[in-house]
């Protein structure tokens, strides 16, 4: 990760830096959905959160890059994100405190689960699933999320725990260093599948074969997998006990048993 200082010179630093300097910005479309470093995408996100850059400083340094140096999907798509930044302000600006209602926006009532241990599980990055522990336990040290981890940990809470949504949304407010309160909450009911929109319920096992094919994110942030085959990795509770002990990971004592039973895989 980085370590952010909330100051317009270091904002503007880092401008220069993902542009100019390294041109990473010709490379973010290839980039965007990795999750180990502080290069895979542009994060801008908490200097704007604070109000340390502005998004059409931003843009327009983008637009120069393009005109002296190079224009690709990857410099498009860093300008096509500010301009979704601002779709989630003119939503939120639209649809009002509709989208803090548990109903949301669509005023769809469904039977949410009320569990308290299962949510302190989620937070605390132990529920057995170890893409999801993964980002979680990130958060908990970093306040810093990917967003590929972002929309995993929330389709996971909302859809297959099945908790109120509104959890998930509130301890994002209370800790994230980039909150924001329309980019995060229109998400969290977007995430929900309550905006009348097209619902994006992730599996998240195929959502760990294919952003952590290796296995290198979730063991870095769940050191008890260290030594789990990578075959293993991201089901660890399918080794045999003897695997399990081979690898100084037994589920249930070293790291968690599945917080629920999924109905895919």
């Amino acid at each position: 990760a980085l370590n952010f200082q909330g100051v317009e010179t270091a904002a503007t630093a880092r401008l220069q830096y993902y542009t100019w300097d390294t041109d990473l910005v010709a490379e973010y479309f290839n980039t965007r959905n990795q999750m180990i470093g502080g290069d895979y995408s542009t994060k801008f996100a908490p200097w704007l959160a604070h109000g340390c850059i502005s998004p059409k400083l931003i843009h327009h340094e983008i637009k120069k890059y393009e005109k002296q140096r190079k224009e690709n999907k990857s410099t498009y798509w860093v300008s096509f994100e500010l301009l979704v930044r601002d779709y989630f302000r003119l939503c939120c600006e639209k649809l009002g405190t509709s989208v803090f209602m548990i109903d949301g926006p669509a005023r769809q009532s469904r039977s949410w689960v009320r569990d308290q241990e299962m949510f302190e599980r989620w937070k605390a990055g132990e529920t057995g699933f170890p893409l999801v522990d993964a980002n979680m336990r990130e958060l908990q040290e970093t306040g810093f999320m990917s967003n590929r981890g972002r929309q995993n940990v929330a389709s996971f809470l909302a859809h297959d725990l099945k908790l109120d949504w509104r959890l998930g949304a509130d301890y994002f407010e209370h800790i994230l260093i980039d909150y924001d309160v329309h980019s995060n909450w229109f998400s969290w009911v977007a995430a929900a599948g309550l905006t009348g929109g097209r619902v994006n319920k992730f599996n998240i096992l195929k959502q760990s074969r294919d952003y952590d094919a290796s296995g290198d994110y979730v063991k870095l942030w769940c050191p008890e997998l260290k030594k789990v085959p990578t075959d293993k990795v991201h089901q660890p509770w399918k080794m045999t006990f003897q695997q399990q002990e081979a690898s100084s990971c037994v589920i249930g004592k070293d790291y968690p048993s599945p917080i629920i039973q999924l109905k895919y895989q």
